[in-house]
């Protein structure tokens, strides 16, 4: 074999190289431990010479191109099953980078439902005691009383008149008029008032209890065949200087009240319930 088959012989591997290399680069699993289990054993020469007969035979004239080499594909049947290649994983969080800045506050959201009202909690501690406070203002008390009596009889005549009395049981300060036959109030505020009287048989009893010129109520009893014993009561606020006293009505009908020297049967009481600067 001369200087140009050996570059014949070249060529040849070289393109056997370049065409089978990435399918025949790929050894099964089981086909790579093999040869670190059995070693590698030298040829003897008559195999090297007869390998290069049949290589010599085999390789391509020149100007004859080379046979396609043994391809496979993946999908084909019996195609060698190759170990996959893993894809590289990049671990991210080592790309982390340093916490910046904090940044500006956002705009205030809508106001929510109001909620329902929750369980009352549970009683507190009792607190401390407090200290003594200030001394108030001294009490200062208001009162106001009257109650009289009257033992002559009274009849009516053409015109209204003020039942006057004769007879003092209480009259605190003076405000009730003995002459008159008026409560004067000089402390105003709300009072009480009673009046009683004892009928004439066989005539009529009509008074008012009157408040200034007002007639405010009355006090009635028809004729009758005996005499009795007629009340009336009410309660009135009275302002500074108002009047209250009793009236008999004027004689268009026969009017009268009976009473004598010796027992009293017309009495006339009132007194302050409340004074008008109390709350």
């Amino acid at each position: 074999m001369g200087s140009r088959g050996l570059r014949l012989v070249l060529a040849g591997g070289l393109l056997l190289a370049f065409a089978c290399g990435p399918v025949l680069g790929r050894v099964p699993r089981g086909l790579q431990e093999l040869p670190e289990q059995e070693g590698i054993k030298e040829l003897p020469l008559d195999h090297a010479v007869r390998d290069e007969e049949n290589h010599e035979k085999h390789s391509p004239r020149w100007g004859e191109e080379a046979a396609a080499s043994p391809c496979f594909r993946c999908c084909d049947p019996g195609t060698p099953v190759y170990q996959a290649i893993p894809v590289p994983q990049i671990n991210i969080t080592i790309l982390k980078g340093e916490k910046g800045d904090r940044g500006d506050r956002g705009l205030q959201g809508k106001y929510g439902k109001t909620g329902s009202a929750g369980a009352r909690g549970h009683v507190g501690p009792k607190g401390q005691k407090g200290s003594i406070g200030a001394p108030g203002d001294r009490c200062k008390n208001h009162y106001a009383a009257f109650s009289v009596g009257r033992k002559k009889p009274l009849h009516s005549n053409d015109y209204y008149q003020t039942l006057v009395f004769d007879t003092e049981f209480v009259n605190l300060y003076g405000h009730f008029n003995m002459f008159t036959g008026k409560f004067y109030c000089y402390v105003p505020g709300i009072y009480f008032f009673s009046l009683n009287v004892h009928t004439w048989n066989q005539k009529e009893t009509y008074l008012h209890i009157m408040k200034n010129a007002e007639e405010v109520v009355i006090l009635y009893a028809q004729v009758s065949d005996r005499s009795i014993m007629q009340s009336q009561s009410l309660m009135l606020e009275l302002r500074d200087q108002d009047e209250v006293w009793v009236r008999l009505f004027k004689g268009e009908r026969e009017n009268a009240i009976f009473s004598d020297e010796f027992d009293t049967y017309i009495t006339f009481s009132g007194y302050l319930v409340k004074h008008a600067a109390e709350p």
